[in-house]
């Protein structure tokens, strides 16, 4: 398959474009009867039905950390395992794959394998293999890892089933994985522009409060068959994210961005450098699109376990487009080539 001239050129960190990503999924072998659901845009795990009479499904994912160097342990585990909860999949097995920089000490590689145990545990995941080596690749670690879970195949959600008249939620708020991220990778500069211990250190403790997982949430809609489809906003946060699912669902949105939950402390932070806090790393949210009358009991549901929710937008026809809505006037859609972060890591 041809590739045009934009497909072609040099690309900048982050995401393959859209078109690109579609063309290159295009060249591989998915044509298997038990694949479920294959590699798709806008798909957070596969699906494979091993026998079709059995029980379980098993839902598979692999996912690196390029960003962070901090906790980077918990970050691998927990993106995978969100991927395959918005699949309806319950997380089991993980085999996490190391690239370590030369020079790095024994005693921070024993830190890092505990940090990967701790976050295995707070999941009841077990850690089922992988690999680890040393080299001069890489200037810093790298954490590749590969999740396996199983799901009924009545719980199966997938991130192409939205429908026009659907209403698209998100649980928890923007963008915790960006807050935690800039706090501990620029807590120096931001010392010196005067900005308080206490307040980065509760900035960086978002990683664990509210946290980046959304497992719970993930699996009560599931299990509750509300959600229509869903989402791990993640690399190119929420406006990437929403793209992504109407691209899977063949739909248009409409976007309220009054309605995004962005606290004033994320707000503050990106100001900071300059980053736009929608295409800023999302993990810690969960998109959801869900039939209107699934709303409310969807929304209760997740109060029950301790989750805010929001009405971000709804589901239109696919000739409508992208649309964003601020203040009852149409805005442009804005679109990032790559995520907000990389303009830390310039």
């Amino acid at each position: 398959m041809p590739m045009n001239q934009a497909e072609t050129g040099s690309l900048p960190a982050g995401k393959l474009p859209p078109d690109l990503l579609r063309a290159c999924l295009a060249r591989l072998p998915t044509e298997d009867p038990r694949l479920e659901l294959g590699p798709g845009i806008g798909e957070d795990a596969a699906l494979i039905a091993w026998n079709k009479t059995d029980e379980e499904w098993l839902a598979v994912k692999s996912d690196p950390i390029t960003f962070a160097t901090e906790r980077i342990g918990h970050y691998a585990l927990h993106v995978c395992a969100n991927d395959l909860a918005v699949c309806g999949a319950v997380p089991r097995f993980y085999l996490p794959t190391l690239l370590l920089p030369t020079g790095m000490t024994a005693e921070a590689v024993t830190s890092l394998f505990d940090e990967i145990g701790r976050a295995c545990r707070a999941l009841n995941v077990a850690a089922a293999g992988g690999h680890t080596e040393v080299t001069d690749a890489v200037t810093r670690p790298i954490v590749a890892g590969a999740m396996l879970g199983t799901v009924p195949p009545g719980q199966a959600v997938t991130g192409s089933g939205a429908q026009p008249g659907d209403i698209l939620l998100l649980a928890g708020e923007l963008p915790v994985e960006t807050i935690s991220l800039i706090a501990r990778e620029k807590r120096a500069v931001l010392l010196a522009r005067g900005w308080s211990a206490a307040e980065l250190d509760k900035a960086a403790d978002y990683l664990y409060a509210p946290g980046i997982s959304v497992v719970q949430p993930a699996l009560q809609a599931a299990a509750l068959g509300l959600a229509k489809a869903m989402h791990d906003p993640t690399e190119g946060g929420i406006i990437t994210a929403v793209a992504e699912m109407a691209s899977a669902s063949r739909t248009g949105v409409r976007l309220y961005a009054d309605q995004l939950p962005v606290p004033d402390l994320a707000r503050r932070l990106c100001r900071e450098f300059a980053l736009d806090p929608l295409g800023s790393l999302a993990s810690g949210c969960l998109l959801c699109a869900a039939v209107p009358n699934n709303v409310d009991p969807l929304r209760q549901a997740w109060r029950r376990i301790g989750w805010p929710s929001a009405i971000i937008g709804d589901i239109t026809p696919v000739a409508t487009g992208l649309r964003m809505v601020t203040q009852d006037r149409d805005a442009s859609w804005p679109h990032f080539a790559a995520d907000e972060v990389t303009k830390l890591f310039a």
